[in-house]
């Protein structure tokens, strides 16, 4: 079944999107910008631009809604399209925070449709792989997962919605950080213990340049996860460590380097492991992959990958870390003798 898409932010987000829309069909394109949407719509045949989300969510000949707004936009225009009765889906982190999201999650109970957040580090080729592995028993028991996420933003980086408190809810933390908690609550699971630090190192902006989070699951395996945007060299390093070996997945294309992942797998004498390395050079194909992940979950009525549940979940750390920064009275911007930008 071919379906019909809205698009909702016609910013980067938004082109990718509809460049990954494969055999679905771009029918309408709104920004609040129009003449961003008139840029967007123009590239596909019969596609309408529309400057008013509102009309675009309601319209009678769309099926889905993709959300590619900046992040205070995101809850409202997701709630909006599913109680309109359309299948959704949302760029990360779904919302501000956990709480934004739940008025969400409580309209999907009663509509019927299907929402997913646009977790696709989990369609990389490497990561699923990587989860080929793991539930194939190739580590054995996991342990912990190592991971970092980085880049270094560019010349005026702290004048971006990206640096408002209102616009964004947060700072790297809750940007890259989110893809980090949830590809390691993907490996291991509820983490019931967090702890972090978030800090303001060199950007001059009321939000956090740096996010560092210990989690720990009731099992007791732990992930130390680092996101930064004081990285200079563009970064994606995950690392996931099992009684019998380990994973490393590094790069994502483009300026964060060819996409490889690495088994290390410990041999019974231990000393070098064997190895095996895949590489995945080419075209990010994890946005065409999440998004026919997302139209097979809204055909059959499933549960997709990356569900708002994974969402809150995700949200819910950061959230916790926001929280105890706020209680220790070290808030984004206050970080001492640190550089900063500007």
């Amino acid at each position: 079944m071919v379906m019909r898409v809205a698009i909702v932010g016609c910013g980067l987000i938004g082109h990718k999107r509809a460049q990954a829309l494969g055999e679905h069909r771009l029918v309408v394109a709104a920004d609040l910008d129009l003449a961003r949407a008139h840029q967007l719509a123009c590239r596909y045949p019969g596609c309408a631009a529309e400057a008013r989300w509102e009309d675009a969510v309601r319209r009678p000949d769309i099926d889905a809604v993709v959300v590619a707004t900046t992040n205070d936009a995101l809850a409202p225009v997701s709630l909006a399209a599913v109680r309109a009765g359309k299948h959704v889906l949302v760029e990360k982190p779904g919302a501000r925070s956990a709480e934004e999201l739940e008025p969400v999650l409580e309209a999907v109970g009663h509509a019927g449709v299907v929402v997913k957040v646009g977790f696709n580090k989990r369609f990389h080729p490497a990561f699923l792989k990587a989860r080929a592995l793991v539930e194939e028993g190739a580590l054995g028991p996991l342990l912990y997962v190592r991971a970092r996420y980085g880049h270094g933003g560019r010349p005026g980086y702290d004048r971006e919605w990206r640096a408002h408190p209102v616009r964004a809810g947060g700072g790297e933390l809750l940007d890259q950080g989110v893809h980090l908690i949830d590809l390691a609550r993907w490996f291991l699971g509820e983490f019931v213990a967090v702890e972090g630090h978030i800090g303001t190192f060199f950007w001059k902006m009321p939000v956090e340049d740096n996010g560092f989070l210990w989690l720990r699951t009731a099992a007791g395996q732990v992930a130390w996860l680092h996101a930064s945007c004081t990285e200079w060299k563009n970064l994606f390093c995950f690392e996931l460590f099992g009684r019998d070996g380990k994973l490393q997945v590094d790069g994502l294309g483009g300026s964060y380097g060819v996409e490889r992942l690495a088994h290390y797998r410990m041999l019974p004498q231990m000393g070098p492991p064997e190895t095996t390395m895949w590489e995945f050079p080419g075209e990010d194909s994890s946005w065409r992959l999440e998004f026919d992940h997302f139209a097979e979950c809204a055909r059959h009525g499933r549960t997709p990958a990356g569900s708002l549940e994974d969402a809150r979940a995700a949200l819910e750390v950061v959230g916790r870390v926001y929280r105890q920064a706020a209680t220790s009275g070290m808030r984004p911007g206050q970080t001492g003798e640190t550089r900063r930008a500007g």
